[in-house]
């Protein structure tokens, strides 16, 4: 018997060095039984210390690259990552503007776990104006979600978010000063459930992308959102309580920690 496997297009960079972007979604998706489609938006010069260089697509690439894929079979969820630069917004908002019955899961990447910004004023404003309405959830850390909304109180951000236009906001907590990690759930102009977990001892690169690609997946599977959220940070956290280390940098989430069988 065939297994039908949900689709879902990715909009993310390459990393070179393997612990995020396009890799980390593909990685992410593979566990839960999902097809991962990918539309490379930004190429990078990355280790696992830090970003040094991004470099855009074309957009009228990226555009033509998506609407092939979506002309081709069903997709059940768009996640997005790396976007690098506001002409690439604009095309992936074009694509979602097309489909507007996809739900959209949006990891905001605005920097590098070393420190390096990935995303100008210009972009910030695109990803506020033209892609948050069409979100429907975003997947910020608290800095993300302070430096979009404006607001220091990360009640007040999500709040702020959502009158931009995102149906949904979970913020996660691991740059906050606290001995757990708390992650926040709003939708529909409240909090609606708060995620405690043990933190980690480690920096991990990837981690963002790895919640966001776990949660845009069970969505392609059908799960309702808060279950989707508890799913989805109960095997980011695995990933990480599973980590290795393979340069002088970040630790790598392992994704795969749930296989066992060398080949």
């Amino acid at each position: 018997m065939t297994r039908d496997r949900p689709s879902v297009l990715c909009f993310s960079g390459h990393d070179p060095s393997g612990g995020a972007g396009i890799q980390a979604d593909i990685e992410t998706l593979i566990s839960f039984s999902c097809h991962a489609a990918s539309v490379i938006t930004a190429l990078t010069e990355q280790d696992s210390l830090n970003v040094k260089k991004i470099i855009p697509q074309r957009p009228e690439d990226i555009i033509s690259q998506a609407r092939t894929v979506l002309a081709d079979f069903p997709v059940q969820a768009f996640k997005i990552g790396l976007i690098g630069h506001p002409e690439t917004a604009k095309a992936i908002a074009g694509i979602l503007q097309d489909h507007p019955h996809i739900p959209v899961v949006l990891d905001p990447v605005l920097a590098a776990g070393g420190g390096t910004e990935l995303a100008t004023e210009q972009l910030l404003d695109t990803i506020k104006t033209r892609l948050l309405p069409l979100t429907h959830i975003l997947t910020p850390n608290s800095i993300e979600a302070r430096r979009l909304s404006g607001a220091e109180d990360l009640t007040d951000a999500a709040m702020k978010l959502m009158k931009m236009g995102c149906k949904a906001v979970l913020i996660t907590g691991t740059h906050e000063n606290t001995d757990a990690v708390s992650n926040q759930l709003y939708q529909d102009g409240e909090m609606i459930k708060s995620f405690n977990c043990t933190r980690l001892p480690y920096s991990y690169h990837g981690s963002g992308c790895t919640l966001a690609a776990a949660l845009a997946g069970l969505i392609a599977q059908g799960l309702k959102l808060p279950d989707a959220v508890s799913r989805a940070q109960d095997y980011t956290w695995n990933a990480l309580h599973n980590a290795y280390r393979p340069g002088q940098g970040q630790h790598n989430p392992a994704r795969l920690f749930w296989t066992t069988t060398s080949l």
